[in-house]
C-alpha cells in the first residue's frame, strides 16, 4: 500500500519533514479492524506532529486521525460491524478502560491513552486499523469527503462549545474559523446563539457570514457585544487576552486545541476578575463523539471541504499552515 510517514519532524514549508511511498500492509491485533481508507480529513493536529510541536509519540508515524474508512476484516468475537460496512476513526485510539478517569466516565483524561496519527499508525494511507471498540458508527447523507472532518473537528469542537457553557440564547465568540470552528458555528446557531467570529482569513469571514454568523472581523479586533462565551480555536495565545477582555462576567473561554503558543501575562482586573475563567479541552470521550454524530444526522451540517488526492498529503498541509483555504482539506486515496 502507499502511505506517508514523518521521517524528521519540522516545518513543512522549509523542510522535508514527511515521506510518502510503498509500505507493508497493516497486520491487525485481535482487537482491531483491518480498513480500507476512503477519506481522511487534514487536522490541525496533524500538522503539530509534522512540525514537532507535539513530542514524538512513534517514530515515522503515518499522520491522520479523521478516517472514512471500510471495513475489510473484523475480529472474531465482535459482532456488531461487519466487512464492507463503513466507520469512522477518531483521534483517540484506546484507553486503559481501568483507571479513576475512565471508571467515572472522563476516559479523554486517561494517563494511558492512546491516539491515531500519533501512537499508532493513522489515515495518511490506503489501509489502516482501529481497535473495534474505538471505530465510531457514521450518520448517513453525507460523503465520504464531507464525515472525514465531523470526526475531530467536529466532534472536538463539539466538546469545546459543552466546555464554553454558552447560556440559552447567550452571545458567542469564535476565535478562528477553519475545519472545526465552522462545524460548531452552526450548531451554536442553531441552539439560539448569537455568533460573533474573528479571524484573520477574508475567506473564513464570509464563510461565517454565509452560514449565519451575526458578524466576522479581523482576530484580534474587539467584539460587537460582550460574550457569555468564547472559543479559541487558532493555537495562537495572544488571542487568549482579547478574548478575556470581551467576556461578560461570568463568561468562559474555552481552548480548543492541543497546541498552543505561550499566553502573555494576563491583569487580573482586565481578563479574569469578575469570574471570567478559562478552560482547556483535552480531546473527547466515545460518549461526546456519538452524542455529535448523532446531532450531526438529526441536523445536517454544511461541510466545507477541500479535496486532496492521497499523494498530496504535504501540499495539504503546507496550504494549511499558510491559511489557504476555508473549511477543511480532506485527503483522498
Amino acid at each position: 500500500m502507499r502511505a506517508w510517514r514523518v521521517v524528521r519532524p519540522g516545518p513543512v514549508g522549509s523542510s522535508a519533514p514527511l515521506q510518502f511511498g510503498a509500505e507493508p500492509m497493516p497486520v491487525p491485533r485481535a482487537d482491531e479492524l483491518l480498513v480500507r481508507v476512503l477519506s481522511c480529513g487534514v487536522c490541525r493536529t496533524d500538522l503539530h506532529v509534522v512540525e514537532g510541536d507535539l513530542p514524538v509519540h512513534r517514530q515515522a508515524v503515518t499522520p491522520g486521525h479523521e478516517v472514512v474508512a471500510e471495513v475489510v476484516s473484523v475480529p472474531d468475537r465482535y459482532g456488531t460491524v461487519t466487512a464492507g460496512d463503513r466507520v469512522g476513526i477518531p483521534w483517540l485510539r484506546q484507553t486503559c478502560g481501568v483507571c479513576r478517569y475512565c471508571l467515572r466516565g472522563a476516559e479523554n483524561l486517561c494517563p494511558r491513552s492512546r491516539y491515531t496519527g500519533w501512537d499508532a499508525h493513522g489515515g495518511y494511507a490506503e489501509f489502516a486499523t482501529v481497535p473495534a471498540d474505538f471505530a465510531l458508527p457514521l450518520p448517513s447523507g453525507y460523503s465520504d469527503q464531507e464525515l472525514a472532518p465531523l470526526l475531530c473537528a467536529g466532534v472536538i469542537g463539539y466538546h469545546a462549545l459543552v466546555r464554553a457553557e454558552v447560556p440559552a440564547n447567550g452571545v458567542l465568540g469564535i476565535y478562528g474559523f477553519g475545519g472545526s470552528a465552522h462545524l460548531t458555528a452552526q450548531i451554536a446557531l442553531a441552539r439560539g446563539a448569537r455568533v460573533h467570529v474573528m479571524t484573520r482569513d477574508p475567506a473564513a469571514r464570509e464563510l461565517a457570514l454565509a452560514l449565519g454568523a451575526d458578524s466576522a472581523q479581523g482576530a484580534a479586533g474587539a467584539a460587537p457585544e460582550p460574550l457569555d462565551s468564547a472559543i479559541l480555536f487558532a493555537p495562537v495565545g495572544e488571542l487568549v487576552l482579547p478574548a478575556m477582555e470581551a467576556l461578560d462576567a461570568g463568561g468562559t473561554l474555552a481552548i480548543a486545541g492541543i497546541h498552543l503558543t505561550d499566553v502573555p501575562a494576563l491583569n487580573y482586573q482586565r481578563h479574569l476578575f469578575r469570574e471570567r475563567q478559562i478552560r482547556s479541552v483535552t480531546s473527547n470521550t466515545r460518549a461526546q463523539a456519538r452524542e455529535f454524530l448523532t446531532l450531526a444526522q438529526q441536523r445536517r451540517l454544511s461541510v466545507s471541504t477541500h479535496r486532496y488526492p492521497l499523494e498530496h498529503a504535504d501540499r495539504a498541509l503546507l496550504d494549511l499552515s499558510l491559511g489557504r483555504f476555508d473549511g477543511a482539506a480532506v485527503l483522498v486515496p
